[in-house]
């Protein structure tokens, strides 16, 4: 046997680890399955995960029910090989050999898009991306 590689570790980040950074991480999960280490965090974690977030990602096949926000650590950033942040209002300070990358994402209430359709819509964005990240770790076929 040849030597084991080390998977790739992302850390998804938003301001309250609440909606779209677990979101990011249930899709990655989805998408890459065992071949990418990740997880997620918020710069000033809530308390709970957004339930319409929750449902969005039911509806894909993707369980975060019991999942709890926690904070971002220097830590886990030091950790990851990339940081992901979602969203205009989380800031992750750069360290050597981690990528940050900031992802400005489809926000539908600007449109007057609320509710059920609006999580969709955020959803698939983030999917997109995703997967498009996993593709680029070699974590996708």
């Amino acid at each position: 046997m040849g030597p084991v590689e080390r998977r790739p570790t992302v850390l998804f980040v938003c301001a309250r680890n609440a909606g779209k950074s677990p979101m990011a991480e249930g899709l990655m999960r989805r998408a890459a399955g065992a071949a990418v280490d990740v997880s997620s965090a918020g710069t000033a974690p809530g308390t709970s995960l957004n339930a319409l977030s929750v449902q969005a990602l039911a509806e894909v096949g993707v369980d975060l029910a019991g999942g709890v926000p926690r904070p971002v650590t220097p830590e886990l950033v030091e950790a990851a090989d990339v940081v992901v942040v979602l969203g205009r209002e989380a800031r992750v300070e750069p360290v050597p050999g981690t990528r940050v990358e900031t992802w400005v994402t489809d926000e539908p209430s600007e449109r007057g898009i609320e509710g059920m359709e609006r999580m969709r819509l955020v959803r698939d964005d983030i999917d997109r991306r995703v997967r498009a990240l996993a593709r680029e770790l070699g974590a996708l076929g």
